[in-house]
């Protein structure tokens, strides 16, 4: 694995894809054959922000130890025009075979290049993909998609309960449907729990990588009598766990177990954050990437991630061990129950 820089992709064309021939004569790329492929994942920001995008590439690094890709990324920053520049270097580098892209604002502009580039393929994730309105990308998209709802919904409930105020807080990066996706049911969750819906204080901080705006709003949510609040803003959320620490607080992290990622390098932070909704990435893609490698990869589908399948969760470490009273873990572990058996109704933005 290793980095690429955008200059590098706009300046040099490396190769050329080894086709193999298929039926009568055609040539089938490489990531349909089951051969090793070279996959670049698109970072919408960058490495670093103990959250989603680490999960995505611990998954995809150890797709690549385990001989099934050959892995690079690129850090194209928050900046749209940076990201598209970075996608189009994609787009004609012919050594690349798998694009790999979260960005929402790409989605659009995939209808109609993913037909015009038939020899690559493309992974979205945590973003859903129309294949009505583009028959022909089924030959080459691929959409995961997590019930974060599902996942969020646990967080709101074990929020509530551990709330002694019952007042509880959400921090979003940017006010989009996916973020929206975690934030009802995370408030299903707290009403279902016995807090009322207008004491779950949600707020945008705007930006994915400001953390000192995470940590101005959870702090207002404290002073308003949150004793909870929930980040779901990549790095901008790391200001949530200073916040927290500032006001002697609870957090939940999200995508990644964020607390044992930072434990050694600020082990009083860590003991804040009482859990994280757990967003499998780094899973999913090592199953993507196997699945690509022998042939079973379902192109032209969108797949849902729940509870259920090991998408979405919660982090039960040594910390929410510490900290949740029997009781509230009791209650805790019969709402999860509930909702693999598909006895709760959980709301969703899609």
């Amino acid at each position: 694995m290793k980095k690429t820089s955008m200059l590098i992709f706009g300046l040099l064309v490396i190769g050329t894809m080894i086709l193999t021939s298929c039926g009568g004569g055609a040539a089938a790329p490489a990531a349909q054959t089951g051969e090793k492929v070279k996959a670049v994942f698109l970072i919408g920001g960058t490495l670093g922000d103990k959250s989603f995008n680490d999960s995505t590439h611990r998954g995809l690094v150890q797709a690549e130890e385990e001989g099934l890709v050959d892995y690079e990324y690129i850090e194209a920053s928050s900046d749209p025009a940076k990201i598209d520049a970075a996608f189009n270097d994609l787009l004609n580098d012919d050594s690349v075979d798998i694009i790999i892209q979260a960005q929402g604002q790409l989605i659009d502009q995939m209808y109609e290049v993913a037909p015009q580039y038939p020899e690559k393929k493309f992974i979205i994730f945590d973003n859903p993909f129309d294949f009505e309105k583009c028959p022909e990308c089924k030959a080459n998209v691929y959409a995961i998609q997590y019930a974060q709802n599902e996942g969020s919904y646990l967080a709101g409930y074990y929020g509530c309960l551990m709330a002694e105020s019952k007042i509880i807080g959400a921090v979003g990066g940017q006010d989009i449907p996916v973020i929206n996706d975690f934030m009802v049911g995370y408030v299903k969750g707290a009403v279902d729990a016995g807090c009322a819906e207008a004491d779950v204080l949600i707020q945008y901080a705007a930006s994915w990588t400001d953390p000192a705006k995470g940590k101005e709003l959870a702090l207002t949510m404290y002073q308003q009598g949150a004793d909870v609040v929930f980040q779901v803003a990549g790095g901008t959320g790391e200001g949530v766990f200073y916040a927290a620490e500032e006001a002697g607080k609870w957090a939940i992290g999200v995508d990644s177990d964020q607390a044992l990622i930072i434990e050694e390098s600020n082990p009083d932070q860590a003991k804040v954050i009482l859990t994280s909704m757990l967003k499998n990435v780094d899973k999913s893609m090592l199953r993507a990437m196997k699945m690509n490698a022998d042939g079973t990869l379902p192109w032209g589908t969108n797949e849902l991630l729940g509870i259920n399948e090991d998408g979405v969760g919660l982090a039960l470490n040594k910390y929410y061990e510490e900290n949740t009273p029997q009781e509230v873990k009791d209650q805790l572990a019969a709402a999860i129950e509930k909702v693999k058996a598909g006895e709760v109704e959980i709301p969703t933005v899609y």
